[in-house]
């Protein structure tokens, strides 16, 4: 009984000290969850923007590859390609250069390729606006920092990013930088599209036509940034995609 009357229980200075070393802990385990979620968040949104690039670039490349398929062998079918803004007096109409056949435009940062798949996948001796995808332009559009997409001389719409000074926060995963400073920190200009003959000399057919009918390869460079920084550095991080296509029909006369 002494000893009881005796115990004494804990003061208020080693309350004090227990609270505080309490909330340290608390402190750390919160920031460690904070910096777990965020870097947790950066992954997805970096798995988010290599999945659209890839996706972009396999599409592309799919489309590009298809160019001048002709299984029919028609002659006058290749149209003119879509004018930068569409005009329906121009677009789609039978272009004067057939030698061109299905690559009607060839520059660094559009294209406009043309094939004869019509509705069935398998063609039908004809191009003609009905039919979906027969005529595809894509286009870079740099001060807005996204790809176009345009089927049979129709409206351009956002393929790889949005517009960026319409679009709502958080609906871009990236954007595309080819012809910004923003490549290799201001170091380097990338083409979105380069051509090549069949000896592999690259060709300028942007500003030599009578290059156009000897692509037989195109290569595709994406360049692209992430919309939102990295929380583990607060950079935005970039990554360069590329592939190279056979325009294997485009030699087939």
């Amino acid at each position: 009984m002494k000893n009881l009357q005796r115990a004494e229980g804990f003061t208020m200075v080693e309350i004090i000290l227990a609270l505080f070393i309490g909330g340290v802990l608390m402190s750390a385990v919160y920031a460690v969850m904070i910096s777990g979620q965020r870097s947790s968040a950066g992954v997805e949104r970096k798995v988010a923007a290599q999945q659209d690039v890839r996706a972009a670039l396999e599409i592309m490349a799919m489309e590009i590859g298809m160019a001048s398929y002709n299984p029919f062998l028609a002659t006058g079918i290749w149209l003119q390609g879509p004018s930068v803004p569409p005009d329906g007096s121009k677009d789609c109409i039978i272009a004067g250069n057939q030698t061109y056949k299905g690559i009607q435009e060839a520059k660094p940062t559009s294209i406009t390729v043309e094939m004869d798949i019509g509705s069935n996948g398998f063609g039908n001796g004809s191009i003609a606006g009905a039919d979906q995808n027969e005529v595809i332009r894509y286009d870079y559009d740099a001060a807005k920092q996204y790809i176009t997409r345009s089927t049979n001389c129709g409206t351009a719409q956002p393929f790889l990013g949005a517009d960026a000074t319409t679009a709502p926060a958080g609906t871009r995963t990236v954007k595309a930088i080819n012809s910004t400073a923003g490549i290799n920190n201001g170091a380097g200009v990338a083409a979105i599209f380069r051509y090549y003959d069949s000896s592999g000399t690259e060709l300028n057919p942007g500003t030599t036509p009578a290059d156009m009918p000897k692509i037989r390869r195109v290569d595709i460079t994406l360049a692209v940034e992430t919309e939102e920084r990295d929380p583990s550095t607060n950079q935005y991080r970039q990554m360069i995609y590329s592939t190279s296509v056979l325009v294997r029909n485009h030699a087939i006369n």
